[in-house]
């Protein structure tokens, strides 16, 4: 199996309330959109984010009960620096998103904060200059 990961699909407990925040508040573009089952983001070369509705994904697991969850789970954003952290958690708030933790000096050297979209899903927006992203997609990893 090579490494790679090209779908990344969360169960998502209201997915009209997910398409609000990605789509009508953040501005995101939908690569499909299933009403009532699933919404598709492209994300970066080669990766879709797939919001699947929570009870439809436990039955495509072919399990019983209520509806699946997401925890134990951080989406993390990377930005050039402080001012543009403070930007996009103040956007994530304005589509309907919360603040869970507010933006600060991180522990490690940079700087971050976490909101969660209107199902519970965490998000990190974190500037770290020991991180980059090449202009390829390629993630570079240097310790501070």
């Amino acid at each position: 199996m090579d490494q790679r990961i090209n779908f990344l699909t969360l169960a998502t407990p209201d997915v009209d309330a997910a398409r609000a925040f990605y789509r009508d508040g953040l501005g995101w573009t939908a690569l499909l959109d299933v009403p009532g089952e699933i919404l598709f983001f492209q994300i970066g070369p080669g990766l879709v984010l797939g919001l699947f509705d929570a009870q439809k994904f436990t039955e495509d697991l072919g399990h019983e009960g209520g509806p699946a969850t997401v925890s134990g789970l951080t989406l993390s954003y990377n930005v050039d620096g402080p001012a543009e952290v403070d930007a996009v958690v103040q956007a994530a708030v304005d589509a309907g998103g919360s603040v869970v933790k507010p933006p600060q000096r991180a522990a490690f050297g940079g700087y971050h904060g976490h909101f969660a979209d209107p199902n519970g899903v965490l998000w990190e927006v974190c500037h770290n200059p020991g991180f980059s992203v090449d202009a390829d997609g390629t993630v570079v990893l240097k310790a501070l």
